[in-house]
Order: C-alpha cells, then sequence, then structure tokens
C-alpha cells in the first residue's frame, strides 16, 4: 500500500520555493502550472482551463485562489485548511469586460500577499500552459508599483530532485506503463482499427494492475503508423493496420499523477533491414546511455555515449535524447527541466527521474524506444522491464 505524502513533505516542497525566493529577492510567486499546484499543495482537479493559482508569499502561508465551483474540490484533496482557499465567483466566467485574476490580484493584495511598493518583486509563471495574456495583464494592471519578472520555472527546477515518496509513485507508473504497453503490442494487428488499439489502450492505462489503478496520462497514446511513423506526436485515426508497416507506440503509466512515459516499436511483417538495422543500433545507444547515468557524472556524458555508438554505424540523432519527468498534467509530462543533450552543464543527481527517448524520425519511417528510469546510487535504474528490441509481429 503506498502511503500518503505527509503533511511534513508539503510543508517542505513550500519551504524549499521560499528558500529559493530568498536570494532573487521576490516578494510573492504566483504558481499556476497545475502540476506544480499538484505538487505543492495535493489540489488534484480539472479545473486547470479555468484561470487558477497559488500565490506563495516570500513569508508565510500561501493560499488557493480558483473558481468558486472548484472550492469543494480544493477542500476534499489540496492539503490547505479552507481558510487558505478562496473562490472567485461565478459571474467572472468567460468574460470578456472582466477577468478572474481581476478578482485574484484585488484579493491577494487585501490580504497582503503581493506587495505593491516599488521595492517589490512578483514572480509569475510565463511559460506556464495555463496562464494567459489576459491573466497576466490582470495583474500588470493591478499590482501597483510592484514589478512583475518571470519565475524561470523556479517550482519546476524544486521538483527536479524526488523524494523517496515520489520515487515509490513513480515505481508504480512504471509498473502500469509496462501493463498498457503489453496491451498495445498484443493489439496491434493486420485489419484492426487505430482507434480500437487506442482504446484497448486508454482502458489499460485506466484499469492499471490488480494492486495499483490508473491515473489519466497528460498526454494520450501516440501511434504514428507506416509513413507517418517518420512524424513523432501523431495519435490515430479510424484507418486499420496493415502488413508491411510499423507503428511507433509511446504511452506513459499514471499514478497519482507520476508519470512514466515509455515508447516501442512493433512491425507488422518482415521489417525492412533499415529498420532491423535501426533498431539493433538504438537498442545497443541506449545500454551506453543509461551505463553513462551515474550520480556525478555530466548529463551531456550520456547523450555523447549514445552518440558515439549510433554515429559508428552511420545514424545520426539531432534532437535531445530524454527529459525530467515527474508530475504530470495535460499537455505535458515533462518536468521542462532538466534536457539529455550535448549542451547540458548540469550532473546527474540520485533522486532525479528521466524519460530517456531515442527517437529516429525519418522520410517515411522511423523508430522509437524509450526507457523512464530513476537515478539512484547505483546509476540508472529502468521502472520498465520489457525488451528493447523491435516488436515483430508475422
Amino acid at each position: 500500500m503506498i502511503k500518503p505524502v505527509t503533511e511534513e513533505e508539503y510543508a517542505d516542497r513550500v519551504l524549499r520555493v521560499q528558500q529559493a525566493m530568498v536570494p532573487r529577492s521576490w516578494s510573492a510567486l504566483v504558481v499556476a502550472d497545475p502540476a506544480n499546484l499538484f505538487y505543492l499543495t495535493g489540489y488534484d482537479a480539472w479545473s486547470f482551463y479555468m484561470p487558477q493559482c497559488l500565490i506563495v508569499p516570500a513569508v508565510g502561508e500561501p493560499r488557493l485562489f480558483l473558481r468558486a465551483m472548484d472550492a469543494n474540490g480544493a477542500t476534499a484533496t489540496a492539503r490547505l485548511p479552507a481558510d487558505r482557499i478562496e473562490g472567485y465567483p461565478e459571474a467572472l466566467v468567460h468574460r470578456i469586460d472582466v477577468h478572474p485574476f481581476d478578482w485574484i490580484a484585488d484579493r491577494a493584495r487585501e490580504l497582503g500577499l503581493l506587495p505593491d511598493g516599488p521595492e517589490s518583486i512578483i514572480a509569475v509563471e510565463g511559460d506556464a500552459h495555463f496562464f494567459s495574456v489576459r491573466a497576466y495583464q490582470s495583474l500588470c494592471a493591478r499590482v501597483g508599483r510592484a514589478r512583475l519578472v518571470d519565475s524561470e520555472a523556479l517550482v519546476n527546477w524544486v521538483r527536479l530532485i524526488k523524494s523517496a515518496a515520489e520515487q515509490e509513485r513513480l515505481r508504480v507508473a512504471g509498473r502500469l506503463a509496462e501493463q498498457a504497453m503489453r496491451v498495445a503490442l498484443e493489439a496491434v494487428v493486420p485489419g484492426r482499427r487505430q482507434c480500437d488499439v487506442a482504446a484497448e489502450i486508454l482502458a489499460a492505462q485506466a484499469a492499471g494492475t490488480d494492486d495499483h489503478g490508473g491515473d489519466f496520462p497528460a498526454i494520450v497514446p501516440l501511434l504514428p503508423t507506416g509513413v507517418n511513423a517518420g512524424t513523432p506526436h501523431l495519435t490515430w485515426s479510424e484507418r486499420p493496420f496493415r502488413t508491411g508497416e510499423a507503428t511507433t507506440i509511446e504511452l506513459a503509466g499514471a499514478y497519482q499523477r507520476y508519470h512514466a512515459p515509455l515508447a516501442r516499436t512493433v512491425m507488422l511483417g518482415d521489417p525492412p533491414p533499415r529498420l532491423a538495422e535501426a533498431a539493433a543500433v538504438i537498442k545497443d545507444g541506449m545500454a551506453g546511455a543509461l551505463a553513462a547515468m551515474t550520480p556525478g557524472t555530466a548529463i551531456r556524458e550520456a547523450h555523447s555515449a549514445f552518440s558515439r555508438i549510433i554515429n559508428a554505424r552511420g545514424l545520426t540523432k539531432e534532437s535531445r535524447i530524454g527529459y525530467s519527468i515527474g508530475v504530470g498534467y495535460p499537455p505535458d509530462w515533462g518536468e521542462r527541466t532538466i534536457s539529455l543533450r550535448a549542451e547540458e552543464t548540469r550532473t546527474f543527481t540520485a533522486g532525479m527521474a528521466l524519460h530517456v527517448i531515442l527517437g529516429l524520425w525519418m522520410d517515411g519511417w522511423g523508430y522509437e524506444l524509450s526507457e523512464p528510469v530513476i537515478i539512484s546510487a547505483g546509476g540508472a535504474e529502468p521502472l520498465c522491464r520489457l525488451p528493447r528490441d523491435l516488436e515483430v509481429r508475422r
């Protein structure tokens, strides 16, 4: 049984954010990313399409602002007392003449959360998917003499090193991903419609295992097929799978919002020589990259190890080969911090969680292999236990 995240851990998360605010001289931080709201408070609902935020003061307790009808959901899931949950009136929803952040800013100033003096600096999550231009404009118009700055994903960076409780959830997510991928690989057969296979994958993601049920993933199953396998991030159609075509499958297991993404490739019929060779090369490249992912090693060394192996056998890959993962909400399961690429200057640290994704997207064909891992004292710990070969179904 997975134990709940403790109140002490939530308090420590907020404290670490506040400690990171000190050298930046921020008076307050406006958190809008739903993954960051969950990380700091435990709030979990499909309400992120509406304006909402957590305001973290430099000193003191944060307060959650959201639509009034979502306040009960916040009371049910967030680790906040009811008197630190603020619901804005329904009359502000979907209006062109006023905006919920007008109310949020005014109420936050009334509570002293957004100081308006000329020395005040208020950071906002300017790159958060659900922090709109109008929300930013509302804040600008109502913070008085305070200066707004971008947070540069501060909370995302605080999330980088996973606690024991987080790692436990990621391991469960890995088992759910493995189960969903087994269902996917078995379901892709000639004549079946892509949409029917997608339905089975989605059901498997939700059902999980006998021990743990799954959450909705931040990204739907991706199934580029045939000539479209050379194009990443395509979903599905009603077109049937056909003999002679390959399909790249990318999905994730999600448990209590923690994501373990996983990718494999299935070939219906005999694989073309270029695909078979690419699969063998990428498998070796994965082994090389994972071997380099040890605490204290420069992150770019994993990229270099992979590149040396595939370059020696005539392949190249220009894009990054992985990124940090953890809590995820639509439309992305990545944390938008660490990337596994040649330019990365940081080092691997125990507690990082990463999706190592080795995709080749070529002209008319493609191949994907990926592994979610946790960096432990001994190196990269894979969260799934599936073979890393091209799946061939004849």
